[in-house]
Formats: C-alpha cells, structure tokens, sequence
C-alpha cells in the first residue's frame, strides 16, 4: 500500500507571518490510496497517538481535500498542509551552476574537517575559528531564524590553498611526499545555505531565499597575538535559473567582528532577523517594470568603461557613485546582453533593469572571494540608482547622459 504525504512548500507570506500554534499534541497522519474503492482499510492505518481508535471509512478518506497536521517542532508547533492528491509536486528542475567561479573549487564539510589543517596566530599559538566551525554556526542561526523550514546543504567553494607538510616530511623530495604528511588549507572561503521553502518569482525567474558567508584569511594579521577575526555575512536570494546571488544592503554585513565562537553566532542571527526579505523582493521586482533602450544601454556601459579611467578627484568633483565592477567583466555584460538566454535583450533591443541587474550579477561570478559580496552588493545599487535616473532623481545620471 502505497502511503502519500504532500507538503506543499510555503509562500514567503507564511513564511514570514507563520505562527506556533498553542496546546496541540503532535498528530501523524497516514494517508491510503483507493484502488477502484475495493481496498480493505483497518484502523492502525489512520493511528492518532494518544488518541482512541476510530472507525474511518474510505468514502470520507476520498471525498476529503485537505487535512492539517501539526508537528511538534522544540517547544513549539509548525502547521503545516498536507494534501491528499494521488499526482506527486513537479518542480522545475535547473542546472546545477556555481554560485562563484573565478579561481575556486568546490569543497564539502568532510574534507573541510578532514583534510585541512587549522591555522594560528603565531605569537600565541590560538587557533583562528576554522572554517567549517563558521559554516556550522551560520547553519545553526538559520535553522533559529527559519525554525518552520528546511535548509539544503550548504554549497561551499574555496580558494588561495597553501600548501605544507608533516614535520616528519620535512627533508622528503616533492614527488616522493606520501598523502598522509602533506597538509593544506584554504586561505578563502565562500558559501551558501539556500532555503528553498521561502520563494518568490520576478519576471518569470525563480527565486529562493539563502543565507551565506565569506572568509578571507588575507584580512586577518595571524603574525601577531590573537585579536578580532573577521566575517562577512549575507542573506539574500538566489535565481535558481542562473544561480546569481541578490544581496542588499540591509542583508549583508561587510564585516563582522568578533573574538568567539558564541560571539559570531549571536551576530550572525541579529544579522538575519534584521534582514527585510519582503522589502529586498519588492525593490527587485521594481526593476522588472524599467527598460532601457538600446541607445540608453550602450550609452551606460560606453560610460561604464569610462569610469575606469576618471582619476578619484574628478569622480568626487562631479559626484560619481561607486562601480566596482572590472573591464573583462563589462565586456562579459556587453556579450551576454546578446547571447544569455534568461537575460538578453528583447527582438527590438529594450532590455529591463532586472535583466540589466542580473548581467551585472552573472558577470560577477567571475570575482574573487574577497570581493564577490561587495561587488554583488554594488550590482544591486547601481540598477537601483539607473531606476531613480530613469525616473528623473538620482547621482547616477551620469551614466546616462
């Protein structure tokens, strides 16, 4: 006998707005399917714990749409759906594309663990806060912050190894270096935690809510004694289409200070309880309703490239917002406004500013760690500032004019 349970995955209303219901017992519900109404049902097959044995019959089994259940989750309980329909939930399925290219690679929590040894401030010999401790913590802030939904395991891409030795090794030739007495780590680190419960569509493009980190080594001065170590911190969106991240101010924390481990994981949840994911949604869903021509795009990225090369004072004098974004990667939006199929042009050469948004974004992929969040940050504002030129108020008209 086959037994079906659908959930139906959550809106980002519910997700927002869900709350515990009181004095509940914990209900399993077991759903039989009907064949041709023949089948024989018997009463464990409906089992209510803590509740007598009633008799159910088929008819009311079929003719009922919908039940709600509720799980006891900690202290509290999450309602959730539950419907009886014989057709299983079919979603979209996408490639699976990095979120991050650059120059890394991918790297899983085992090998993180595993394979890597931990790095310390050398005058004092305390160790830093390893990487997969960071990742572990933000996980945990998650599943707090997020208590009715579940997280996907965390994608995480690495950079910048350094490579070394087992003391035991020391005077041994390269080539003749056994697994066991070689030892790295990674000076950079990325990742990101998507749950996909909590979604949302912009200009038919999916997206779900994700949470995410950036370590870079090279910021922290581990020649002298243990002192604040810092994180970057995100929560934002992911177009599932093209695997872009969308951050926003209030959802990224450039820099996060701290000296513990209990430290970081309370900053990490202040960091997501402040972060406003219907007003981030909001804003990029406004984007889809401005358009530039064709004219108006050259003329932006024509400007674009100019930027490079206006020295700091001019860029002062005539109230220049920041682009931080590079040559090659310009040249990268300017071929993807022609040949990317979810966020090219249209036939007669308009494009909106979530498309325009999303070529900024796609472009950044090609940044290095230390530089992704920021970069993605400063994608978001400028197609925010390009819509404010369009509607005739903002610093960015320069890039229009």
């Amino acid at each position: 006998m086959d037994i079906i349970n659908k959930i139906k995955p959550a809106t980002l209303e519910e997700a927002f707005e869900l709350r515990p219901a009181q004095n509940l017992k914990e209900i399993s519900l077991y759903e039989s399917r009907m064949n041709n109404d023949t089948a024989h049902h018997s009463n464990h097959h409906y089992f209510v714990p803590g509740a007598v044995p009633t008799e159910i019959e088929p008819k009311e089994l079929v003719e009922t749409e919908q039940k709600k259940v509720y799980h006891e989750v900690g202290s509290s309980l999450q309602r959730i759906e539950v419907h009886q329909e014989q057709k299983q939930y079919e979603e979209k399925q996408y490639e699976d594309k990095p979120f991050i290219e650059a120059n890394t690679q991918a790297v899983n929590l085992y090998q993180l663990k595993n394979d890597c040894v931990i790095p310390v401030f050398s005058s004092d010999n305390e160790r830093i806060i390893a990487h997969q401790e960071f990742i572990e913590i933000a996980r945990e802030c998650a599943t707090k912050a997020f208590p009715f939904h579940q997280l996907k395991e965390p994608e995480i891409r690495c950079s910048h190894i350094v490579k070394g030795r087992i003391p035991e090794a020391i005077y041994k030739n390269a080539k003749d270096l056994e697994e066991h007495e070689k030892t790295i780590f990674y000076e950079r680190l990325a990742f990101i935690i998507q749950i996909p419960s909590i979604k949302d569509t912009i200009n038919g493009n999916e997206l779900n809510l994700t949470i995410g980190g950036v370590r870079s080594l090279n910021n922290e001065n581990l020649y002298k004694k243990k002192t604040f170590e810092k994180f970057k911190v995100f929560a934002g969106f992911r177009v599932k289409a093209c695997s872009n991240m969308c951050v926003s101010t209030d959802g990224f924390v450039e820099e996060m200070r701290v000296t513990s481990y209990q430290e970081l994981q309370t900053k990490i949840l202040e960091a997501l309880q402040n972060y406003n994911a219907k007003k981030h949604l909001l804003e990029m869903k406004e984007l889809s309703d401005h358009y530039l021509t064709e004219h108006q795009f050259a003329q932006l990225l024509g400007k674009t490239r100019l930027y490079q090369h206006i020295s700091k004072a001019q860029k002062q004098r005539l109230n220049i917002p920041q682009l931080t974004f590079n040559d090659s990667q310009l040249n990268t939006i300017a071929k993807d406004y022609y040949d990317d199929e979810s966020f090219c042009k249209t036939d007669n050469g308009d494009i909106n500013l979530w498309n325009v948004y999303n070529l900024f974004t796609q472009a950044n992929k090609s940044s290095y760690i230390d530089t992704f969040l920021d970069r993605n940050l400063n994608a978001f504002e400028f197609s925010k500032g390009i819509q404010k030129t369009l509607n005739g108020n903002s610093d960015y008209c320069w890039f229009l004019r």
